[in-house]
């Protein structure tokens, strides 16, 4: 369980391990989640939906993230929003860390 109420460096709280991604749930609410995730370079999530928006932030390396078929190289430092209902996918072009965070509402 993560500590509330103390200052953690998201990047640290996690390794990247060889061919592999992994994952850690921060906050786990009926309105909504965030997720910690590392991926291996060439590791990815395939096509898929999600009934609600959802918020990336990359926190270390670079992703391709298909949205709706238009990739975009989003890195370290940066966000994008992927729409609800919109088909995406991603794939580590390092590799790199993000925080997913969803919010569960209309």
């Amino acid at each position: 369980m993560i500590e509330t109420a103390t200052p953690l460096q998201l990047a640290a709280m996690m390794d990247y391990q060889p061919d592999a991604v992994v994952s850690k749930t921060i906050i786990d609410k009926t309105t909504g989640t965030v997720t910690l995730f590392a991926f291996d370079q060439g590791q990815g999530l395939s096509e898929h939906t999600a009934p609600f928006d959802a918020l990336v932030q990359v926190l270390d390396g670079e992703v391709e993230i298909r949205i709706a078929g238009t990739p975009h190289a989003v890195k370290a430092g940066q966000i994008i929003i992927m729409p609800a209902n919109e088909p995406h996918a991603l794939q580590a072009t390092t590799p790199f860390k993000m925080v997913l965070t969803m919010i569960r509402s209309e």
